[in-house]
């Protein structure tokens, strides 16, 4: 074994302060049993010559470790390894043992990885995209968001806006957007009807967590949002699949199933049904709620993206229409401004968003307040809704682009239905197109999209997201993919 000042060194060019390195390096030697409790150390003037170091730098660095308990010093004698320190036996470790115990790398306990938490994390950074559907940051009212933002930084009470707040969210933010969703929505809600979230996650993960028992049937469309369901699961309910077709949700199959089993939570997207985009026909609108306030189950309706409709005035969400307290309605600020901005609405009866408020502040106290009272400034003055018709109307030129290049460019590779609204095409493959292979390809020249086996491992089909590319983009896009069909 060296001798313990050999393994010692000082770093004259690193930010850290030399005590502080000298400090943490014995402490190390001390962890790892090189300096064994009881074990007398070097006088100062010795170390600090053989460092070559300012003395009081070694007095510092042993004044530090004396305060921590890791030495003691007794008078007239020298500096000691503190008695009360267990020891620890020093190992010889070879490469690849010390490559195994590393535990930056590898934990010394056990734990449980469920394969329903092995999902990629889509992230940006490719050049050309053609997403899931999402918005174009580069017309989201930055400028105005920026400015709002700094004044509730800077000005008003602090300790106020910087300490801690309502667990629910801001208040200012879920007075306006009561107001907003009454107006726009057709809901009749009050700020004690809305939970303000970091998303539309945090909404479905509060909802699984604080309302679905293990076991519970959960139910949604044999394709559906992956991260939903990813949270259904994590919270040990059974996933029962039922058909969506071009009118949305079958509820008639729904009905059969809650004939024969207790349904918990039926899942739906109802304003664009996510992946494919429908509409849920508004019959089948009723039906569902009927449905649920005869059997009792939750309706979680996302509805991510309703201010993008192309063709008219949406159709109103389930929970416009609820009358017995059986929707949670769950939106977010996502698509209207970006991704980067997390702040979203869960919307329910007020003993619910009371019971489901209690759990999210043991997992996440709060929101960003200063974020939320910007929106809640923004909405007030009507900066987002004028961002919203401005937004509608390029997204609508957007899709015209895309659409118009995939007939003429790839028709004889795909075949898609013209969307009445939302960000994505949901596009089918000709069998001939290897869909795995050519997004491969594709991504080669760095243009990205989904393989669309997270929807479906056999359906040879996919979202294209076309709002967040301008029309030079998606022209290049399609260039792209054509040339490695």
């Amino acid at each position: 074994m060296l001798a313990y000042q050999l393994q010692l060194s000082i770093d004259k060019n690193a930010k850290q302060p030399a005590y502080l390195q000298l400090a943490n390096q014995l402490i190390q030697l001390i962890r790892t049993g090189e300096l064994r409790a009881g074990q007398k150390l070097i006088g100062t003037r010795s170390l600090a010559e053989l460092l070559d170091i300012h003395r009081k730098t070694v007095v510092q660095a042993y004044d530090e470790l004396l305060v921590q308990g890791w030495l003691e010093s007794k008078t007239g004698s020298g500096t000691y390894v503190a008695d009360t320190l267990p020891e620890v036996e020093p190992q010889k470790l070879s490469k690849q043992t010390l490559e195994k115990v590393n535990p930056a790398k590898k934990a010394g306990f056990t734990f449980i990885q469920p394969p329903h938490l092995r999902r990629d994390v889509l992230t940006s950074g490719y050049a050309l995209h053609l997403d899931d559907g999402f918005p174009d940051p580069r017309l989201a009212p930055l400028s105005e968001l920026s400015r709002v933002y700094r004044s509730q930084l800077l000005l008003g009470n602090q300790y106020v806006k910087l300490g801690y707040g309502d667990t629910k969210g801001s208040g200012w933010l879920r007075q306006e957007l009561s107001t907003y969703l009454n107006e726009t929505r057709g809901l009749k809600i009050t700020p004690e009807n809305i939970l303000i979230t970091r998303g539309t996650v945090m909404g479905i993960h509060l909802a699984s967590a604080g309302l679905v028992q293990r076991g519970d049937v959960v139910v949604t469309g044999k394709m559906s949002w992956g991260t939903a369901t990813t949270n259904f699961v994590q919270a040990g309910a059974h996933i029962e699949q039922i058909e969506v077709d071009e009118y949305g949700l079958v509820v008639e199959e729904l009905e059969k199933l809650c004939q024969r089993k207790t349904v918990r939570l039926v899942y739906v997207t109802s304003h664009h049904d996510y992946p494919t985009t429908v509409t849920l026909r508004a019959d089948r609108r009723l039906s569902l709620l009927k449905l649920a306030e005869k059997y009792g189950f939750i309706v979680f309706e996302d509805d991510y993206d309703y201010d993008f409709h192309y063709l008219s005035k949406p159709l109103l969400p389930l929970a416009s229409a609820d009358r017995a307290g059986m929707v949670l309605y769950c939106g977010s600020f996502t698509k209207a401004i970006s991704p980067a901005f997390r702040v979203g609405y869960l919307v329910g009866p007020e003993d619910v968003i009371s019971h489901l408020a209690r759990l999210r502040r043991i997992i996440d106290r709060q929101g960003d307040l200063m974020l939320e009272n910007t929106v809640a400034e923004l909405l007030k003055s009507g900066v987002i809704e004028r961002h919203l018709r401005k937004s509608l109307k390029e997204y609508r030129r957007r899709r015209d682009v895309f659409t118009e290049l995939l007939q003429n460019e790839l028709s004889k590779y795909l075949k898609f239905q013209l969307p009445d609204g939302g960000m994505a095409i949901w596009v089918l493959f000709d069998k001939s197109v290897d869909l795995e292979r050519l997004a491969e390809r594709c991504l080669k020249h760095d243009l990205f999209f989904s393989n669309g086996k997270h929807l479906h491992p056999t359906l040879n089909g996919t979202r294209l997201g076309f709002a967040s590319s301008n029309e030079e983009e998606l022209v290049r896009c399609v260039e792209v993919m054509k040339r490695n069909m």
